[in-house]
């Protein structure tokens, strides 16, 4: 039988993993490469960090009964939608990726203080499903931040071609460049052959 303290420990370092490895996507890379709008709907570097820090921001804290202590401007029923899916001229690397570690923070307070059945209530859920134990809401933000990791996965992809999970294990067959243009040039074939 597993306990519930590895079994929180194991959902804590998966989404940690997810945390890590979408921060890691900005490393080496310009402040106009980490808001560049890539894909039609905006999606940016910058902006994905931004988004996870404010949903993290919202589960585990609203829904225990513990708001972030700063302020959310981007959830403002006047703010502009999207707006906590890309950062102002304003707002720095520093000033998003530091809100997020301080949510991270925040989190770990939130999640250290409660058993894995402990219930919450999501105040932006349908009533008839609002009441949540943390198991499932740390599930439910892993899975969101590894989404949004994938995302970002894709986005620097585009930027300048780095690929991989992490800075220590790509995750990726070891090929040079020459390898990866044969490869998705063969890729290209067999779609236009079907």
């Amino acid at each position: 039988m597993i306990d519930d303290s590895a079994i929180k420990a194991d959902l804590v370092k998966y989404l940690q993993s997810a945390r890590d490895a979408l921060v890691w996507k900005l490393d080496g890379l310009s402040e106009y490469d980490i808001r560049r709008p890539l894909v039609p709907t905006g999606t940016n570097l910058l902006g994905l960090i931004k988004h996870c820090a404010i949903i993290e921001a919202g589960y585990f804290g609203d829904t225990f009964g513990r708001p972030f202590p700063e302020p959310m401007p981007w959830l403002d029923d006047d703010a502009e939608p999207n707006a906590d899916m890309w950062a102002t001229a304003s707002e720095t690397r520093d000033d998003i990726v530091g809100l997020y570690q301080r949510v991270w923070a925040h989190a770990a307070e939130t999640i250290s203080g409660r058993a894995l059945d402990g219930l919450g209530a999501v105040p932006w859920w349908p009533a008839e499903t609002r009441e949540v134990p943390l198991h499932r809401v740390l599930v439910h933000v892993t899975a969101e931040v590894q989404r949004h990791a994938g995302h970002a996965d894709v986005v620097r992809e585009l930027i300048d071609g780095a690929a991989g999970l992490s800075s220590k294990n790509t995750n990726m067959p070891e090929a040079d460049a020459q390898w990866w243009v044969a490869y998705r040039d063969r890729l290209e074939e067999v779609a236009r052959s079907v």
